[in-house]
């Protein structure tokens, strides 16, 4: 333990005011101003955005956001993640009850809580949780 009080290392009033006055005075200014977020972005920045390559790619729909005629495999599964269940449907099958430009999302869901066992009465716990193969 030092016998220093802690205040012999921070800088008297005058000295910081000094120190105030010398860098206000001496601060050199950019020769553009920064941007803030209440700011508008210069156009330089939004063509640079549209410009990038990969402005143009958009992302392959997942599994679950694919409608049935879409999907290649013959043998639908989904799962719960909440009570372990697994529920299996053919594709063929699936178009014949739900049409063939149905989503297998809701197709899913639908499959899961015909059979749900976890049923609480309460609308934000009830039901599975699909989890889509």
């Amino acid at each position: 333990m030092s016998s220093h009080p802690a205040s012999w290392r921070f800088p008297t009033r005058q000295q910081m005011q000094k120190l105030a006055s010398s860098s206000a005075t001496g601060r050199k200014r950019s020769p553009t101003p920064a941007v803030g977020p209440a700011d508008e972005l210069p156009p330089e920045y939004w063509q640079s955005l549209l410009d990038d390559p990969r402005a143009e790619s958009r992302p392959a729909p997942s599994g679950a956001a694919q409608r049935l005629d879409q999907i290649p495999s013959h043998l639908l599964r989904v799962g719960c993640r909440r009570c372990g269940r697994t529920v299996e449907i053919q594709k063929a099958d699936a178009a014949r009850l739900y049409g063939p430009d149905a989503l297998w999302k809701t197709v899913g869901q639908r499959l899961l809580d015909n059979t749900c066992t976890q049923r609480t009465g309460r609308h934000e716990e009830d039901g599975c949780w699909p989890t889509f193969e």
